[in-house]
């Protein structure tokens, strides 16, 4: 310890005022700023330790032909199918490539595998990755076909929408419209309909289409009910009135409006003094009405034929007299 202290003693007074000094074994030593003495670095040092990696050249075999392609012994296969597209003219996903009679997986290394310098590798189509491929590729351009037209539904239903808002705002404030307009709204938004009906979709496009056809049905229905408020007759105000006046005027209808009937006068001829019989009894028509009367009971039920005379018997009642 005392020895290692003494040297670096040493060092420090064998150097110049530059911080950095030479020690007995050789190694240049530099004080860093808080006054810790540390061994001075070579930044060419890093470079000589970590070669980079060498480049080969590989003969790949494509049917007859031979393809020589120089890339790094530390790449993987998937960076040289990768380099194989533009001379082969195959996808990378639609290439096989076998080194000592076994496919190899595009994650390899060609180092780890065993790949040198004027190796041979041959290269084979996959027909099921390309069949993949190419289904991908129709159904990814099926999807932007099937955006791309319900965008442009969207843009069409938008400028509908801003007429069924104008009609209803018209018939809203009690206003009337033709009803061939109203008519034609509906069938313009019906085709819209139809159309996204058409559309086959999937995923986020689907869901747009769902959301388009909600906007459609909306927009009909509310057409549908501008169309009845505008068939509908609509009275002027000035005579119609409220409920609460309506049914005042009933009850002065039901009570005030009624007269008392007219009263029966008797003429001079209707008026008959009354008469005397032979018997002496009062006949007269001037009844007199009363709430209640008394029942009429027969004394003498017997007739005139049971009595030899030939004059007539009238019948006896009990008769009330009132002053």
């Amino acid at each position: 310890m005392m020895r290692t202290k003494a040297k670096m003693r040493g060092g420090l007074n064998g150097s110049s005022g530059t911080g950095t000094g030479r020690v007995d074994s050789g190694e240049e030593w530099e004080m860093r700023p808080g006054g810790m003495l540390v061994q001075k670095r070579n930044p060419d040092s890093d470079r000589n330790a970590a070669p980079p990696p060498p480049t080969i050249r590989v003969r790949v075999k494509h049917g007859s032909i031979y393809h020589e392609i120089s890339i790094s012994s530390t790449a993987t296969f998937g960076d040289l199918k990768k380099m194989l597209t533009g001379p082969t003219g195959l996808h990378h996903q639609d290439q096989k490539l076998v080194y000592k009679d076994k496919e190899r997986d595009s994650k390899a290394f060609l180092d780890i595998v065993g790949v040198k310098d004027r190796s041979k590798i041959v290269l084979v189509e996959d027909p099921i990755s390309q069949e993949k491929r190419l289904l991908e590729m129709r159904r990814n351009a099926k999807m932007e076909k099937a955006s791309k037209s319900i965008s442009e539904i969207s843009l069409e239903v938008d400028r509908l929408a801003g007429q069924v808002s104008a009609l209803d705002s018209i018939v809203s404030k009690g206003g009337k419209v033709v009803e061939a307009d109203v008519l034609t709204l509906i069938e313009r938004l019906m085709n819209q309909l139809l159309k996204l009906d058409g559309i086959v979709a999937d995923g986020e496009v689907k869901l747009q289409r769902k959301m388009q056809v909600r906007r459609v049905q909306k927009y009909v229905e509310t057409l549908d009910v501008l169309k009845i408020k505008n068939s509908t007759p609509r009275e002027p105000k000035s005579r119609s009135a409220p409920p609460q006046q309506r049914r005042q005027l009933d009850g002065h209808a039901g009570t005030g409006n009624q007269q008392p009937p007219p009263k029966q006068t008797q003429t001079a001829e209707q008026v008959q003094q009354p008469r005397r019989s032979s018997s002496g009894t009062v006949v007269t028509t001037d009844w007199e009405t009363f709430d209640s009367a008394p029942p009429l009971i027969r004394t003498d039920s017997t007739s005139s034929t049971s009595t030899p005379n030939n004059n007539s018997v009238h019948p006896k009642f009990n008769w009330e007299f009132f002053e």
